[in-house]
Formats: C-alpha cells, structure tokens, sequence
C-alpha cells in the first residue's frame, strides 16, 4: 500500500474536521462497501440536501468517499483505502518504538468490530 502524502493526510483531515461531514464518514463508514444513497443519508442524519451535497462533495475531493449511480439514486461509500492510508501515515512514526505507547490503540483496534 503507497503510504499518503502529507498534503493529502491534511486535506483528508481538514474534510473530516467539522462535525456534520464526520458524521457522514462515519455513517458510510459503518454502511460498508454497499453504501448509502444520498437521500437516506440525509433522513439518517437530518442534514438539508444542499449541505449533504457540499458535505459529501468536500469529503469525496479529500478522497474519503466514492460514488456511483444506481437509476436515479447517487450512492456513497466509504473510501476504506484511502482511510487505511490516513490511519497509516497518522500511525507511521508512532510512539518512536516505545509499545507501551501504543498499547492502548492496539487494543481499541482489538476492540473495534471491523479488526475482531
């Protein structure tokens, strides 16, 4: 896997650095790679279209989403890729070595229903 470059990290970061498109990574997140159609979205986290739309518009040039037309219905999906690549570059220099650091994210990541 390439490792991220820092501007993207920053630009991937700054996209999830407002409550209301965290809520949405989050939710795609937890949709898998099926995804949600933007109308469900909105339902799910009573968010006007036209934020929606600039929402998923600012997290999908920041890479953390995808989309793809169904009939009349645009879905989205998390980018896990890209995810994985931002956890990565966050964790790259972790701790300097020192596992006692970092234990405790091992074991969130232990914990987290995806890594089980």
């Amino acid at each position: 896997m390439a490792t991220l470059k820092s501007g993207m990290a920053v630009e991937a970061l700054s996209a999830l650095a407002h409550e209301g498109r965290l809520s949405i990574f989050r939710l795609l997140v937890r949709a898998g790679v099926e995804g949600i159609a933007a109308g469900e979205i909105a339902r799910k986290l009573d968010i006007l279209p036209n934020t929606l739309s600039a929402s998923l518009a600012i997290l999908s040039h920041a890479g953390l989403v995808t989309s793809r037309r169904e009939g009349r219905s645009v879905i989205y999906a998390a980018d896990y890729s890209r995810m994985s690549k931002l956890l990565e570059f966050l964790m790259e220099d972790c701790c300097n070595g020192n596992a006692a650091i970092c234990a405790p994210i091992v074991e969130i990541a232990k914990r987290t229903a995806c890594c089980a």
